[in-house]
């Protein structure tokens, strides 16, 4: 990737020479170039700012030392190569770990750090119409600093680690804050028990050393959500407040067929990856097979904040009215470890009618994790292929 930036105060991004992302640039990864703006300003001062237009205090930055500036870091380009422009100021849109991919994604990035009240609004006109850049304008808070560089060291941070080869373990990125809407979760190392000298022993969670790694993963999620809800409320869907303890369930209606078509896909490319086939029919089916469905079996769904985000089917098993089938359990990916499956799959069976004597799944044969679950609700897996290729047929005797 490749880098541009510039600046009045240059030294500001020697800090960029520091850490992985000094490292990133001596390995090659990153081409940061830094430009002073005053060598683009020919008075015997290198003037870069004058007084407002219509009044006001403060200084405006002149438009000709930034449409040379712009023009110089445009022409180093190859083969008509063009940067993307990020402008760092108050008045941008929020800089965020969305963007931050998103900017990695760019071969070539441009950041111009204004100073003062700001640069001339036509600078931003000419780097969009005359120069064909893409202009972002990019706030990293709502706050005011006296200059782009502290943002733009930000920003560079933030995009660069992203690209690959700048962090050595690439796993670290995936549960970090903001990559899927929540804050991360608390870490602890050793020991497991530490004493800080104030006469006070703190042991780091119990689950955390315990070797289940289902567990772990529920804990974690859990305090991702706690954590989020506390600090950040603002992040979370009203969804993701939703609890075993007060399950939302109705009965679906024609109207809701689209979002239980959204849902499906959401849920089920898991399990197409897990069975090494996308030839399932909940990734399948359009919104009027879904509605069909609606018909031939008795849906069930929750709701919270709005949001369709579990469902669940039933009915008494065509040519045997003593099995109760139960299908398309599904919770929305940001939901699931809460319990809320295993709640979901409870009121399916007890909806079941009277001479019942036993409820009938199908899942995916490699659906390790969905198998693990049924075996815990009582279920076993049946001899021989299950009703549809690459599954398995699970049945539970109702007691």
């Amino acid at each position: 990737m490749i880098l541009d930036v510039v600046s009045i105060f240059p030294d500001y991004l020697a800090p960029l020479d520091l850490s992985l992302i000094g490292k990133a640039r001596r390995d090659g990864l990153l081409d940061l170039r830094v430009h002073d703006l005053r060598d683009f300003a020919h008075d015997r001062h290198h003037s870069v700012d004058d007084t407002p237009y219509g009044g006001g205090a403060g200084m405006v930055m002149k438009p000709q030392p930034w449409a040379e500036a712009l023009a110089h870091v445009v022409a180093s380009g190859a083969d008509g190569a063009r940067p993307r422009l990020v402008v760092p100021g108050p008045g941008g849109m929020p800089f965020t770990q969305a963007m931050a991919r998103e900017l990695a994604e760019e071969p070539w990035l441009a950041f111009a750090c204004g100073r003062y009240e700001g640069i001339d609004e036509r600078v931003y006109e000419h780097a969009a119409q005359d120069l064909g850049l893409e202009v972002s304008v990019v706030s990293l808070g709502d706050y005011v600093l006296n200059g782009g560089e502290v943002a733009v060291l930000a920003m560079v941070e933030a995009v660069a680690r992203l690209l690959p080869g700048v962090i050595g373990n690439a796993e670290s990125l995936v549960e970090e804050s903001h990559e899927d809407g929540l804050l991360e979760y608390p870490v602890y190392t050793k020991p497991a028990s530490w004493e800080s000298g104030s006469g006070v022993t703190r042991a780091v969670p119990p689950v955390l050393l315990s070797g289940d790694h289902g567990a772990i993963a529920s804990w974690r999620h859990q305090q991702r959500l706690e954590r989020t809800a506390a600090r950040r409320p603002d992040l979370l869907h009203p969804s993701s407040a939703l609890t075993v303890d007060d399950l939302p369930v109705s009965l679906a209606q024609p109207s809701d067929a689209a979002e239980l078509m959204t849902l499906q896909r959401a849920c089920w490319v898991s399990e197409a990856r897990a069975n090494d086939t996308h030839d399932i029919p909940p990734l399948l089916e359009s919104a009027e097979e879904v509605a069909a469905g609606l018909r031939e079996w008795q849906t069930w769904v929750v709701r919270a904040g709005g949001r369709l985000v579990a469902s669940v089917r039933t009915r008494s098993k065509p040519g045997d009215a003593t099995v109760w089938q139960i299908s398309r359990l599904m919770v929305a990916p940001d939901l699931q470890g809460r319990g809320l499956g295993r709640a979901l799959l409870a009121h399916a069976e007890a909806q079941a009618p009277a001479g019942t004597a036993a409820y009938w799944l199908n899942a995916g044969a490699r659906s390790e994790r969905n198998l693990r679950t049924y075996r815990k609700a009582g279920y076993r897996v049946q001899p021989g292929e299950g009703a549809h290729p690459g599954t398995v047929d699970l049945l539970k005797p109702r007691r």
